[in-house]
């Protein structure tokens, strides 16, 4: 650890794909550990945000540093594109250098393409695998080298990850999403010396503004409690994990979808 590495009394998490928009996953999932009090660093990749069917949002990520700031956190916003190998590892640096050591990693960034397995071409295949797989992978490697733990420590350290089972018109990011589970469940058993928790949450189809009236009805039906969530409820179930009483939850595919049911 460098000597100049900033110190505070709330611990640092990095959630990955969360500064692109005000109103996605990992934008819900770093406020609600800024509110139950950690201190968060965010990476965002605007091209990604760009090509996307929603409203671009330039200032979305001094937007929510500054709701992180206003919520008591420190925070530190990193442009990452995380299908370059070497950016994990300078993910980390650049939290380090700023808030400290990181003691949860949360991943919701990922890679979205709606091809079928026609449709689907070589360069998008391995650049779903690129995002949502080989970048899980290093971002976990990362943490596991540089976290300071052992099986004694009474807050252990925490790693979660956003999955899909959407594979169908679908292929490369349900099939990516799918080699993402396993390896962030091995880290439930492989880092288990160091005292961190491991854990996948699937979502369901989640309401950030990017659906059409004919998914959202579809998705409607097919959730018992009759309404769609919004980021807010994936979110809540992070901070439990990452709070003491969600400790012993470990190498886990957990649902937070209201019951939703889908074919693959």
């Amino acid at each position: 650890m460098r000597d100049n590495t900033p110190s505070s009394p709330r611990p640092v998490a990095l959630v990955t794909g969360a500064g692109g928009r005000t109103t996605n996953i990992g934008a819900a999932v770093t406020r609600r550990l800024a509110e139950t009090g950690w201190d968060v660093a965010f990476t965002y990749w605007r091209p990604y945000d760009d090509e996307r069917p929603w409203a671009t949002e330039p200032d979305a990520p001094a937007a929510l540093a500054r709701e992180l700031e206003g919520l008591g956190a420190r925070c530190s916003g990193v442009e990452a594109d995380l299908a370059d190998p070497a950016v994990p590892a300078a993910v980390f640096d650049s939290t380090e250098r700023h808030l400290g050591p990181v003691r949860a990693l949360v991943m919701c960034h990922c890679e979205q393409r709606d091809l079928n397995l026609l449709t689907t071409t070589v360069e998008s295949f391995d650049r779903h695998f690129a995002i949502n797989a080989r970048a899980t992978w290093l971002l976990i490697r990362e943490f596991g080298r540089r976290f300071q733990g052992t099986t004694d420590d009474a807050e252990p350290g925490r790693i979660i990850a956003f999955t899909s089972d959407h594979v169908v018109g679908n292929l490369p990011y349900g099939a990516s999403k799918a080699a993402l589970d396993r390896i962030t469940l091995a880290a439930a058993h492989e880092f288990a010396h160091l005292g961190v928790r491991a854990n996948i949450i699937n979502p369901g189809p989640i309401d950030t503004g990017w659906m059409t009236d004919e998914i959202r009805a579809s998705g409607t039906k097919q959730t018992p409690a009759g309404h769609l969530a919004g980021p807010e409820e994936p979110a809540n179930l992070v901070a439990f994990l990452c709070s003491p009483r969600g400790q012993w939850i470990n190498g886990q595919h957990l649902f937070s979808n209201g019951g939703f049911r889908s074919a693959l």
